[in-house]
Protein backbone atom coordinates (compact mmCIF):
# COMPACT_ATOMS: atom_id res chain seq x y z
CA UNK A 1 0.00 0.00 0.00
CA UNK A 2 1.11 3.15 -0.94
CA UNK A 3 0.96 5.70 2.10
CA UNK A 4 -1.29 8.69 0.93
CA UNK A 5 -1.70 11.13 4.19
CA UNK A 6 0.62 13.06 6.16
CA UNK A 7 -0.43 13.85 9.84
CA UNK A 8 -0.47 18.08 11.16
CA UNK A 9 0.00 17.09 15.14
CA UNK A 10 -1.64 20.30 16.30
CA UNK A 11 -0.68 20.50 20.27
CA UNK A 12 -2.05 23.79 21.11
CA UNK A 13 -2.66 25.56 24.82
CA UNK A 14 -5.32 23.80 25.60
CA UNK A 15 -6.60 20.77 23.18
CA UNK A 16 -4.11 18.74 20.59
CA UNK A 17 -5.53 18.11 17.72
CA UNK A 18 -4.10 14.86 14.80
CA UNK A 19 -5.47 15.84 11.46
CA UNK A 20 -4.90 13.33 8.76
CA UNK A 21 -4.25 14.92 5.18
CA UNK A 22 -4.24 13.87 1.72
CA UNK A 23 -2.21 15.42 -0.54
CA UNK A 24 -4.85 18.00 -2.01
CA UNK A 25 -4.93 18.97 1.67
CA UNK A 26 -8.56 17.56 2.61
CA UNK A 27 -8.94 16.31 6.21
CA UNK A 28 -9.49 12.39 5.85
CA UNK A 29 -9.72 11.67 9.79
CA UNK A 30 -8.98 13.44 13.15
CA UNK A 31 -8.58 13.12 16.62
CA UNK A 32 -8.84 15.73 19.83
CA UNK A 33 -7.69 15.36 23.36
CA UNK A 34 -8.14 18.77 25.80
CA UNK A 35 -5.31 19.64 28.32
CA UNK A 36 -5.90 21.42 31.45
CA UNK A 37 -3.73 24.30 32.61
CA UNK A 38 -3.32 26.17 36.25
CA UNK A 39 -2.87 29.33 37.53
CA UNK A 40 -1.33 28.67 40.83
CA UNK A 41 -0.70 32.02 41.86
CA UNK A 42 -1.65 35.66 39.75
CA UNK A 43 0.17 36.13 36.97
CA UNK A 44 1.57 32.09 36.84
CA UNK A 45 0.17 29.71 34.14
CA UNK A 46 2.01 26.22 33.73
CA UNK A 47 0.76 22.78 32.49
CA UNK A 48 2.06 19.14 33.84
CA UNK A 49 4.32 18.26 30.76
CA UNK A 50 2.59 14.70 30.64
CA UNK A 51 -0.56 16.29 29.55
CA UNK A 52 1.62 17.51 26.70
CA UNK A 53 2.57 14.04 25.28
CA UNK A 54 -1.02 12.59 27.04
CA UNK A 55 -3.04 14.39 24.15
CA UNK A 56 -1.09 13.56 21.54
CA UNK A 57 -0.94 10.15 21.78
CA UNK A 58 -4.51 10.02 22.60
CA UNK A 59 -5.05 12.45 19.49
CA UNK A 60 -3.05 10.29 17.11
CA UNK A 61 -4.58 7.06 18.48
CA UNK A 62 -8.29 8.29 17.57
CA UNK A 63 -6.57 9.11 13.73
CA UNK A 64 -4.75 5.51 13.77
CA UNK A 65 -8.32 4.31 14.63
CA UNK A 66 -9.85 5.31 12.12
CA UNK A 67 -7.52 4.91 9.07
CA UNK A 68 -5.01 2.29 8.40
CA UNK A 69 -2.14 3.36 9.49
CA UNK A 70 0.03 2.03 6.44
CA UNK A 71 -1.33 4.53 4.85
CA UNK A 72 0.43 7.38 6.85
CA UNK A 73 3.51 8.47 5.22
CA UNK A 74 4.33 10.91 7.96
CA UNK A 75 3.71 13.00 10.91
CA UNK A 76 4.79 16.77 11.70
CA UNK A 77 4.16 19.04 14.79
CA UNK A 78 2.71 22.28 15.15
CA UNK A 79 2.66 23.60 19.12
CA UNK A 80 1.71 26.27 21.20
CA UNK A 81 4.53 28.96 21.33
CA UNK A 82 7.01 29.91 23.88
CA UNK A 83 5.71 27.18 26.65
CA UNK A 84 9.26 24.73 27.76
CA UNK A 85 10.06 22.66 30.94
CA UNK A 86 13.27 21.90 32.56
CA UNK A 87 14.19 17.92 32.38
CA UNK A 88 15.92 14.87 33.87
CA UNK A 89 18.59 13.12 32.37
CA UNK A 90 16.16 10.19 32.55
CA UNK A 91 13.44 12.89 30.18
CA UNK A 92 11.70 13.54 33.38
CA UNK A 93 9.90 16.78 33.43
CA UNK A 94 11.72 18.39 36.95
CA UNK A 95 8.42 20.91 37.59
CA UNK A 96 5.41 21.94 34.87
CA UNK A 97 6.05 23.33 32.04
CA UNK A 98 5.34 27.30 31.57
CA UNK A 99 3.24 28.43 29.22
CA UNK A 100 3.59 31.66 26.91
CA UNK A 101 0.39 32.81 29.19
CA UNK A 102 2.87 33.31 32.11
CA UNK A 103 3.67 36.95 33.21
CA UNK A 104 5.80 36.16 36.78
CA UNK A 105 9.06 37.09 34.87
CA UNK A 106 7.98 41.01 34.63
CA UNK A 107 11.31 42.06 36.60
CA UNK A 108 13.55 40.16 33.93
CA UNK A 109 11.71 41.90 31.22
CA UNK A 110 12.88 45.13 32.70
CA UNK A 111 16.58 43.92 34.15
CA UNK A 112 17.69 41.65 31.47
CA UNK A 113 17.63 44.42 28.50
CA UNK A 114 19.31 47.44 31.34
CA UNK A 115 22.30 44.44 31.32
CA UNK A 116 22.38 43.10 28.05
CA UNK A 117 21.00 46.47 26.15
CA UNK A 118 17.43 46.19 24.72
CA UNK A 119 18.41 46.67 20.66
CA UNK A 120 20.71 43.67 21.55
CA UNK A 121 18.74 41.29 22.40
CA UNK A 122 16.35 42.58 19.69
CA UNK A 123 18.70 42.44 17.05
CA UNK A 124 19.95 38.75 18.10
CA UNK A 125 16.24 37.42 18.58
CA UNK A 126 13.73 39.71 16.81
CA UNK A 127 12.15 40.19 19.23
CA UNK A 128 11.80 43.33 20.91
CA UNK A 129 12.08 42.51 25.33
CA UNK A 130 8.99 41.30 26.12
CA UNK A 131 6.52 39.22 28.43
CA UNK A 132 5.90 36.45 26.27
CA UNK A 133 9.60 34.88 24.94
CA UNK A 134 10.83 31.69 27.05
CA UNK A 135 14.27 34.40 27.68
CA UNK A 136 13.27 36.11 30.87
CA UNK A 137 11.23 33.14 32.11
CA UNK A 138 15.12 31.60 32.19
CA UNK A 139 16.17 34.33 33.81
CA UNK A 140 13.42 34.00 36.19
CA UNK A 141 13.99 30.33 37.03
CA UNK A 142 18.07 31.10 37.62
CA UNK A 143 17.28 33.67 40.00
CA UNK A 144 14.05 32.43 41.81
CA UNK A 145 14.60 28.60 41.33
CA UNK A 146 17.69 27.80 40.44
CA UNK A 147 18.00 24.42 41.80
CA UNK A 148 15.84 23.38 38.57
CA UNK A 149 18.04 24.50 35.83
CA UNK A 150 20.84 23.71 37.93
CA UNK A 151 19.65 20.09 37.46
CA UNK A 152 18.29 20.24 34.41
CA UNK A 153 19.90 18.17 31.75
CA UNK A 154 17.62 19.28 28.76
CA UNK A 155 15.45 22.14 28.37
CA UNK A 156 13.32 22.32 25.86
CA UNK A 157 9.91 23.54 24.62
CA UNK A 158 6.41 21.64 23.36
CA UNK A 159 7.97 20.67 20.03
CA UNK A 160 11.27 19.73 21.83
CA UNK A 161 9.78 17.41 24.22
CA UNK A 162 7.08 16.00 21.77
CA UNK A 163 10.13 14.83 19.82
CA UNK A 164 11.72 13.23 22.46
CA UNK A 165 8.61 11.07 22.81
CA UNK A 166 7.91 9.69 19.79
CA UNK A 167 11.52 9.22 18.81
CA UNK A 168 13.92 9.23 21.42
CA UNK A 169 15.70 12.19 19.93
CA UNK A 170 15.92 15.57 21.55
CA UNK A 171 15.43 17.47 18.70
CA UNK A 172 13.15 20.51 17.44
CA UNK A 173 12.30 22.21 14.52
CA UNK A 174 14.07 25.98 14.21
CA UNK A 175 10.83 27.39 13.89
CA UNK A 176 9.50 26.26 16.88
CA UNK A 177 13.12 26.78 18.62
CA UNK A 178 13.17 31.35 17.74
CA UNK A 179 9.83 31.96 19.95
CA UNK A 180 11.78 31.03 22.79
CA UNK A 181 14.21 33.79 22.06
CA UNK A 182 16.91 31.97 22.89
CA UNK A 183 18.17 31.81 18.97
CA UNK A 184 20.72 33.76 17.11
CA UNK A 185 18.12 34.36 13.89
CA UNK A 186 20.42 35.84 11.77
CA UNK A 187 22.70 32.97 11.99
CA UNK A 188 19.84 30.11 12.76
CA UNK A 189 21.77 28.70 15.64
CA UNK A 190 21.68 29.12 19.29
CA UNK A 191 22.92 32.16 20.89
CA UNK A 192 25.26 31.28 23.51
CA UNK A 193 25.30 35.11 24.28
CA UNK A 194 21.84 35.11 25.39
CA UNK A 195 21.60 31.39 26.78
CA UNK A 196 24.84 32.12 29.08
CA UNK A 197 23.57 35.42 30.13
CA UNK A 198 20.43 33.66 31.96
CA UNK A 199 22.36 31.08 33.51
CA UNK A 200 22.20 28.10 30.82
CA UNK A 201 24.30 26.25 28.16
CA UNK A 202 23.80 25.46 24.92
CA UNK A 203 24.59 22.34 25.00
CA UNK A 204 21.61 21.28 27.42
CA UNK A 205 18.81 22.19 24.50
CA UNK A 206 17.90 20.24 21.32
CA UNK A 207 18.77 19.84 18.19
CA UNK A 208 18.08 22.26 15.70
CA UNK A 209 16.37 21.23 12.38
CA UNK A 210 14.45 23.20 8.94
CA UNK A 211 10.92 22.77 8.87
CA UNK A 212 10.69 19.92 6.47
CA UNK A 213 13.81 17.71 7.41
CA UNK A 214 13.13 14.45 9.28
CA UNK A 215 14.13 14.57 13.28
CA UNK A 216 13.36 11.02 13.66
CA UNK A 217 11.59 7.66 13.37
CA UNK A 218 8.98 6.62 15.69
CA UNK A 219 9.66 4.16 18.29
CA UNK A 220 8.77 1.10 19.13
CA UNK A 221 7.56 2.21 22.43
CA UNK A 222 5.60 5.45 20.71
CA UNK A 223 4.08 3.30 18.39
CA UNK A 224 2.30 1.46 21.06
CA UNK A 225 0.78 4.76 22.42
CA UNK A 226 -0.13 6.09 19.18
CA UNK A 227 -1.00 3.27 17.18
CA UNK A 228 1.60 4.78 13.95
CA UNK A 229 3.75 2.30 12.63
CA UNK A 230 7.23 1.62 13.92
CA UNK A 231 9.88 3.54 11.90
CA UNK A 232 6.86 6.17 10.70
CA UNK A 233 9.35 9.36 9.83
CA UNK A 234 8.65 12.53 11.81
CA UNK A 235 8.91 15.73 10.20
CA UNK A 236 9.97 19.41 11.83
CA UNK A 237 7.16 21.39 11.72
CA UNK A 238 7.37 24.65 13.79
CA UNK A 239 5.28 26.91 16.08
CA UNK A 240 1.58 26.93 15.43
CA UNK A 241 1.80 30.52 14.43
CA UNK A 242 4.12 30.23 11.19
CA UNK A 243 2.14 26.97 10.83
CA UNK A 244 -0.99 28.63 10.55
CA UNK A 245 0.72 30.85 7.84
CA UNK A 246 1.92 28.19 5.86
CA UNK A 247 -1.75 26.58 6.30
CA UNK A 248 -2.91 30.21 4.74
CA UNK A 249 -0.15 29.88 2.18
CA UNK A 250 1.31 32.97 3.29
CA UNK A 251 4.07 32.61 0.96
CA UNK A 252 2.56 33.72 -2.21
CA UNK A 253 3.79 36.94 -2.51
CA UNK A 254 2.35 39.84 -1.35
CA UNK A 255 0.38 37.81 1.09
CA UNK A 256 -0.52 38.09 4.69
CA UNK A 257 -2.12 36.12 6.93
CA UNK A 258 -4.39 37.67 9.52
CA UNK A 259 -5.32 34.94 12.44
CA UNK A 260 -8.48 36.47 14.25
CA UNK A 261 -8.43 33.90 16.88
CA UNK A 262 -8.04 34.33 20.63
CA UNK A 263 -5.31 36.51 19.65
CA UNK A 264 -4.84 38.47 16.65
CA UNK A 265 -1.88 37.17 14.75
CA UNK A 266 -1.11 38.29 11.13
CA UNK A 267 2.25 37.85 9.08
CA UNK A 268 4.45 37.99 6.11
CA UNK A 269 6.99 36.10 3.91
CA UNK A 270 10.09 37.47 3.40
CA UNK A 271 13.39 35.72 2.90
CA UNK A 272 15.78 38.24 3.95
CA UNK A 273 16.73 38.40 7.78
CA UNK A 274 14.79 41.77 9.16
CA UNK A 275 14.05 43.09 12.71
CA UNK A 276 12.20 46.05 13.96
CA UNK A 277 9.62 47.08 16.18
CA UNK A 278 6.78 47.00 14.34
CA UNK A 279 6.70 43.06 14.31
CA UNK A 280 8.77 40.47 16.01
CA UNK A 281 10.86 37.94 13.77
CA UNK A 282 9.80 34.19 12.88
CA UNK A 283 11.55 31.30 11.20
CA UNK A 284 8.91 30.66 8.49
CA UNK A 285 7.36 26.71 8.08
CA UNK A 286 9.83 26.61 4.81
CA UNK A 287 13.45 25.55 3.58
CA UNK A 288 14.27 29.20 4.06
CA UNK A 289 12.99 32.73 5.40
CA UNK A 290 10.96 34.44 7.83
CA UNK A 291 7.41 35.77 8.82
CA UNK A 292 7.29 39.41 9.82
CA UNK A 293 4.80 39.00 12.90
CA UNK A 294 2.13 41.69 14.37
CA UNK A 295 0.85 40.20 17.13
CA UNK A 296 -2.10 41.50 19.21
CA UNK A 297 -2.84 39.08 22.46
CA UNK A 298 -6.56 39.73 22.77
CA UNK A 299 -8.93 39.25 19.56
CA UNK A 300 -11.85 36.53 20.05
CA UNK A 301 -10.80 36.27 23.53
CA UNK A 302 -12.02 39.87 23.75
CA UNK A 303 -14.75 39.29 22.27
CA UNK A 304 -15.98 36.78 24.70
CA UNK A 305 -15.16 39.09 27.56
CA UNK A 306 -16.89 41.41 26.54
CA UNK A 307 -20.23 39.35 26.20
CA UNK A 308 -19.94 37.59 28.65
CA UNK A 309 -18.89 39.97 31.49
CA UNK A 310 -19.94 43.54 30.51
CA UNK A 311 -23.05 42.04 28.73
CA UNK A 312 -23.70 39.55 31.35
CA UNK A 313 -24.60 36.84 28.56
CA UNK A 314 -23.15 33.63 28.68
CA UNK A 315 -22.32 32.42 25.24
CA UNK A 316 -22.41 28.25 26.02
CA UNK A 317 -26.45 28.95 26.68
CA UNK A 318 -27.03 31.60 24.34
CA UNK A 319 -25.04 30.68 21.12
CA UNK A 320 -27.51 33.19 19.40
CA UNK A 321 -26.03 35.77 20.81
CA UNK A 322 -22.98 36.71 18.44
CA UNK A 323 -25.49 36.68 15.13
CA UNK A 324 -27.70 39.05 17.33
CA UNK A 325 -24.44 41.20 18.07
CA UNK A 326 -23.51 41.39 14.42
CA UNK A 327 -26.91 42.54 13.61
CA UNK A 328 -26.88 45.15 15.92
CA UNK A 329 -23.13 46.32 15.33
CA UNK A 330 -24.25 46.50 11.38
CA UNK A 331 -26.64 48.88 12.19
CA UNK A 332 -23.95 50.83 13.60
CA UNK A 333 -22.11 53.87 11.70
CA UNK A 334 -18.37 53.72 10.88
CA UNK A 335 -17.39 54.77 14.21
CA UNK A 336 -19.76 53.18 16.49
CA UNK A 337 -21.72 56.57 16.72
CA UNK A 338 -18.28 57.50 18.73
CA UNK A 339 -17.22 54.77 20.84
CA UNK A 340 -14.04 53.88 20.49
CA UNK A 341 -12.19 50.83 22.29
CA UNK A 342 -8.32 50.07 22.02
CA UNK A 343 -8.17 46.34 23.13
CA UNK A 344 -4.96 45.90 25.42
CA UNK A 345 -7.01 44.05 27.59
CA UNK A 346 -3.51 41.70 28.08
CA UNK A 347 -1.25 44.66 27.45
CA UNK A 348 0.29 45.24 24.05
CA UNK A 349 2.97 43.71 21.28
CA UNK A 350 3.63 44.93 18.92
CA UNK A 351 3.77 48.17 17.81
CA UNK A 352 4.40 50.01 21.46
CA UNK A 353 5.76 46.77 23.31
CA UNK A 354 4.39 47.93 27.02
CA UNK A 355 3.10 45.13 29.11
CA UNK A 356 1.68 47.13 31.43
CA UNK A 357 -1.09 48.90 29.09
CA UNK A 358 -4.74 48.42 29.40
CA UNK A 359 -7.67 48.08 27.74
CA UNK A 360 -9.30 51.81 27.06
CA UNK A 361 -13.15 52.34 25.87
CA UNK A 362 -13.67 55.80 25.10
CA UNK A 363 -16.76 58.07 23.75
CA UNK A 364 -19.34 56.51 25.80
CA UNK A 365 -22.60 58.06 26.33
CA UNK A 366 -26.01 57.68 27.25
CA UNK A 367 -27.03 57.36 23.52
CA UNK A 368 -24.60 54.15 22.79
CA UNK A 369 -25.73 50.83 22.81
CA UNK A 370 -24.37 47.36 22.96
CA UNK A 371 -24.41 47.16 19.52
CA UNK A 372 -22.08 50.38 19.26
CA UNK A 373 -19.87 49.36 21.99
CA UNK A 374 -19.41 46.02 20.05
CA UNK A 375 -18.14 47.66 16.77
CA UNK A 376 -16.24 49.71 18.38
CA UNK A 377 -14.33 46.16 19.21
CA UNK A 378 -13.97 45.08 16.38
CA UNK A 379 -13.05 48.24 14.80
CA UNK A 380 -10.35 48.62 17.51
CA UNK A 381 -8.57 45.09 16.63
CA UNK A 382 -9.02 46.01 12.80
CA UNK A 383 -7.47 49.57 12.85
CA UNK A 384 -4.75 47.88 15.12
CA UNK A 385 -4.37 45.12 12.48
CA UNK A 386 -3.92 47.86 9.54
CA UNK A 387 -1.51 50.12 11.30
CA UNK A 388 0.70 47.08 11.93
CA UNK A 389 0.43 45.98 7.97
CA UNK A 390 1.50 49.61 7.56
CA UNK A 391 4.47 49.41 9.35
CA UNK A 392 5.46 46.11 8.32
CA UNK A 393 4.98 46.94 4.48
CA UNK A 394 7.32 49.97 4.84
CA UNK A 395 10.03 47.60 6.02
CA UNK A 396 9.36 44.05 3.94
CA UNK A 397 11.14 44.08 0.48
CA UNK A 398 7.37 42.59 -0.74
CA UNK A 399 4.58 45.04 0.38
CA UNK A 400 0.98 43.14 1.26
CA UNK A 401 -2.01 43.82 -0.88
CA UNK A 402 -4.21 41.01 0.62
CA UNK A 403 -4.89 38.73 3.13
CA UNK A 404 -6.09 35.53 3.19
CA UNK A 405 -8.29 35.57 7.20
CA UNK A 406 -8.32 32.55 8.90
CA UNK A 407 -9.73 31.86 12.92
CA UNK A 408 -12.78 31.50 14.26
CA UNK A 409 -13.42 35.14 13.65
CA UNK A 410 -13.00 35.22 10.60
CA UNK A 411 -16.35 33.86 10.02
CA UNK A 412 -17.93 37.15 10.51
CA UNK A 413 -18.32 38.96 7.39
CA UNK A 414 -18.85 42.11 8.91
CA UNK A 415 -15.56 41.50 10.55
CA UNK A 416 -13.57 40.63 7.41
CA UNK A 417 -15.31 44.01 5.75
CA UNK A 418 -14.53 46.01 8.62
CA UNK A 419 -10.85 44.73 8.15
CA UNK A 420 -11.04 45.35 4.32
CA UNK A 421 -12.55 48.96 4.63
CA UNK A 422 -9.75 49.99 7.67
CA UNK A 423 -6.59 48.51 6.35
CA UNK A 424 -7.57 49.04 2.61
CA UNK A 425 -7.04 45.44 1.42
CA UNK A 426 -8.72 42.57 -0.34
CA UNK A 427 -9.66 39.77 2.65
CA UNK A 428 -9.71 36.35 1.46
CA UNK A 429 -11.25 34.26 3.77
CA UNK A 430 -9.85 30.71 3.96
CA UNK A 431 -12.31 27.34 4.16
CA UNK A 432 -9.28 25.42 6.27
CA UNK A 433 -10.31 25.62 10.08
CA UNK A 434 -7.40 24.15 11.44
CA UNK A 435 -4.28 25.97 9.28
CA UNK A 436 -2.28 25.24 12.05
CA UNK A 437 -2.20 21.58 11.47
CA UNK A 438 -2.44 22.09 7.89
CA UNK A 439 0.98 23.71 7.94
CA UNK A 440 2.39 21.39 9.98
CA UNK A 441 0.80 18.75 7.20
CA UNK A 442 2.68 20.83 4.09
CA UNK A 443 6.02 20.17 6.25
CA UNK A 444 5.11 16.62 6.93
CA UNK A 445 4.44 16.22 2.85
CA UNK A 446 7.64 17.34 1.70
CA UNK A 447 9.53 15.33 3.93
CA UNK A 448 7.75 12.37 2.69
CA UNK A 449 8.87 12.99 -0.68
CA UNK A 450 5.64 14.10 -2.30
CA UNK A 451 6.83 17.78 -2.93
CA UNK A 452 10.10 19.86 -3.85
CA UNK A 453 9.43 22.11 -1.30
CA UNK A 454 7.33 23.56 1.40
CA UNK A 455 5.95 25.88 -1.18
CA UNK A 456 4.78 23.44 -3.63
CA UNK A 457 2.81 21.52 -0.59
CA UNK A 458 1.37 24.57 0.50
CA UNK A 459 0.34 25.28 -3.15
CA UNK A 460 -1.29 22.31 -3.86
CA UNK A 461 -2.40 21.60 0.06
CA UNK A 462 -3.00 25.17 1.34
CA UNK A 463 -4.36 26.98 -1.69
CA UNK A 464 -8.12 27.05 -0.84
CA UNK A 465 -9.90 30.38 -0.51
CA UNK A 466 -13.69 30.92 -0.33
CA UNK A 467 -14.90 34.13 0.24
CA UNK A 468 -13.54 37.36 -0.92
CA UNK A 469 -14.18 41.18 0.90
CA UNK A 470 -12.82 44.39 -0.94
CA UNK A 471 -12.53 47.50 0.36
CA UNK A 472 -16.16 49.82 -0.16
CA UNK A 473 -13.84 53.30 -1.28
CA UNK A 474 -16.27 55.32 0.88
CA UNK A 475 -15.81 53.27 3.73
CA UNK A 476 -12.20 53.05 3.20
CA UNK A 477 -11.84 57.02 2.93
CA UNK A 478 -14.21 57.35 6.45
CA UNK A 479 -11.85 54.78 8.05
CA UNK A 480 -8.67 56.81 7.14
CA UNK A 481 -9.91 59.40 8.90
CA UNK A 482 -10.89 56.96 12.02
CA UNK A 483 -7.22 55.45 12.40
CA UNK A 484 -5.94 59.58 12.35
CA UNK A 485 -7.82 60.04 15.24
CA UNK A 486 -7.25 56.47 16.57
CA UNK A 487 -3.30 56.12 16.25
CA UNK A 488 -3.14 58.90 18.59
CA UNK A 489 -5.02 57.81 21.29
CA UNK A 490 -2.45 55.28 23.07
CA UNK A 491 0.36 57.43 22.88
CA UNK A 492 -1.15 60.48 24.88
CA UNK A 493 -2.50 58.33 26.94
CA UNK A 494 0.60 56.14 27.68
CA UNK A 495 2.07 57.82 30.83
CA UNK A 496 -1.44 58.48 32.37
CA UNK A 497 -2.09 55.05 31.85
CA UNK A 498 1.28 53.95 33.93
CA UNK A 499 0.20 56.03 36.79
CA UNK A 500 -3.26 53.82 36.71
CA UNK A 501 -1.50 50.36 36.32
CA UNK A 502 0.59 51.66 39.35
CA UNK A 503 -2.28 53.05 41.87
CA UNK A 504 -4.01 50.11 41.10
CA UNK A 505 -1.41 47.89 41.97
CA UNK A 506 -0.64 49.69 45.54
CA UNK A 507 -3.74 48.27 46.84
CA UNK A 508 -5.99 50.05 49.38
CA UNK A 509 -4.56 52.59 51.56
Amino acid sequence: MTPDLVIGLDSSTTATKAIAFDAAGRAVAEGRATMPLSNPQAGWFEQEVEEWWRAAAASLSAVTSAVDVRRIAAVAISNQRESYAYFDRDGHALRPGTLWLDERSRPQVASLPARIGAERIHAISGKPPDLTPCLYRFAWFAENMPAIPERAAMAAEVHGALTHRLTGHWRTSIASADPMGLLDMAHGAWSAELIEAVGFSVDRLPSLFRPGETTGCITAEAARATGLLAGTPLIAGGGDGQCAGTGSNVLVPGRAYVNLGTAVVSGNYDTVYAHHRAFRTMNAIAEQGFIFESCLRTGTFLVDWLVRELFNVDPKTQPGIFRELEVEAAKSPIGANGVTVVPYWSGCMTPYWDAGARGIVAGLTSSHRRGDVYRGLLEGIALEQAMGTRAISAVSRVPIDHYVAIGGGSSSDLWCQILADASGLPVMRSNTAEASALGAACAAAKGAGWFGSIADAANAMAGHLTGRFDPNPAAQGRYAELLAIYRDLWPALTAWNARLAAFAGGGAR
